[in-house]
């Protein structure tokens, strides 16, 4: 049988064809005038796809960078940090914090639950100088509410910097930044952004860069200090990945374009677009009997779901891959084995979304665990489009569903 290879995976994601033609044709060096103008650009749009007049700083590295970045940064060994943490990736955060010397207290709650702010206002001291936490956590499929965990800390009163991930976020959630009084925002090149692995960038606050002066944790190649100094003039501090910069560029374009030349208005379709998938995904989900993972705080960048009783979602997994090459993402951790991932973020549209549901219904039948006929999950889904295009359906007995515009 023919077969396509698709990612539905949370990142990397599919990569945008004209990305690709602009990281082919990038056969310039870092210390030009043409390289200079690139950058310069794409630091201004990556502004206006945070949503934020915050100075941005671009770094060659996964997200990860990013997030270090932002510990050595903005605190010294002993200071009090607390990590919001329901996932592998706020555990990521208690392992940077705590091999940077930091006290760190962790809210911890079950994978795919999220954060009530009486237990964060719980947790939060007078001495807690930053709070981290995700937008999304990626492995459990949750969103955590920042607008409400900004406001809690601005009702506090409480000097603690904000620190968010949205690596997965930004692109699949609507934020106000600056509004809301997020310090830190942290984003990747292989999520929404739709180019591959290896560039990560942070939005930070005036409080944030005032922070750093203070702060005396040990940093050299992620000092954003020394990488400020050298973005404003358009460079970069070191040797930069200059193909990922310029597919970048063609990226942020890209989206633009789908805003009829604003980008802000791009974004706000890639993120709707991402929405719209994840429900879509969830109907087909309920559909099928299949049951969510966070049920209670579902984000849109990925959609986590349980696998049936008795069955290992590694097979799951295996077998989208082995018979349509559609390769989606096992559960992390702990949780590999019983849920399986499906993403919504960048590249990918609705019609992908119909694709994936198709495939899935065949796996379940494959594997045994359908109690359903083929073709529910995908009806699910298409009310689910047709109501967000203004369509609804007309049955007659007896005859094909009729589409009328409303």
């Amino acid at each position: 049988m023919f077969r396509k290879t698709r990612l539905f995976t949370p990142g990397p994601t599919p990569l945008l064809p004209a990305a690709q033609f602009a990281m082919a044709a990038a056969d310039m060096h870092h210390r030009t005038p043409e390289f200079r103008a690139l950058f310069s650009k794409v630091l201004s749009q990556l502004q206006t796809f945070i949503g934020t007049k915050n100075d941005v700083i671009l770094l060659s590295s996964s997200g990860t960078g990013a997030m270090e970045a932002s510990v050595t940064n903005l605190t010294s060994p002993g200071d009090r940090v607390l990590v919001l943490s329901a996932g592998k990736f706020g555990e990521r955060w208690t392992a940077l914090a705590q091999n940077f010397g930091c006290h760190v207290d962790v809210l911890k709650k079950p994978y795919g639950e999220t954060f009530s702010l009486d237990e964060i206002r719980a947790a939060l001291k007078i001495e807690t100088r930053c709070v981290y936490v995700q937008a999304n956590e990626t492995s459990t499929g949750a969103r955590h509410d920042i607008q409400a965990i900004a406001s809690l800390l601005r009702e506090v009163k409480s000097e603690a910097l904000l620190v968010v991930d949205a690596i997965t976020g930004l692109g699949t959630t609507h934020f106000d930044v600056d509004a809301w009084g997020v310090d830190v925002i942290i984003g990747g090149s292989q999520k929404a952004v739709m180019i591959p692995p290896g560039l990560s960038y942070l939005a930070l606050s005036d409080r944030a860069w005032e922070r750093m002066e203070a702060a005396y944790n040990p940093r050299y190649y992620f000092d954003l200090r020394r990488e400020r100094k050298n973005q404003l003039k358009g460079e970069s501090a070191y040797t930069p990945a200059v193909s990922l910069i310029a597919g970048l560029g063609a990226a942020l374009d890209y989206i633009a374009g789908q805003g009829g030349g604003d980008l802000a208005t791009g974004r706000d379709a890639l993120i709707d677009n991402a929405e719209l998938c994840a429900e879509m995904t969830r109907a087909a989900a309920a559909a099928m009997g299949l049951k969510l993972f966070s049920p209670t705080c579902y984000g849109a960048a990925a959609t986590a779901i349980v696998a049936p009783e008795g069955v290992d979602s590694t097979n799951i997994v295996k077998d989208l891959k082995s018979r349509f090459a559609a390769v989606i993402a096992n559960g992390q951790g702990e949780m590999k084995g019983q849920i399986f991932r499906i993403a919504h973020l960048g590249y990918f549209d609705p019609l992908d979304t119909l694709a994936l549901i198709g495939a899935l219904e065949q796996t379940a039948h494959a594997l045994g665990f359908a109690k359903f006929p083929l073709g529910a999950g995908l009806t699910a889904a298409q009310h689910v489009y047709a109501k967000k295009a203004g369509l609804s359906y007309k049955s007659a007995q007896n005859s094909p569903a009729e589409l009328v515009t409303r």
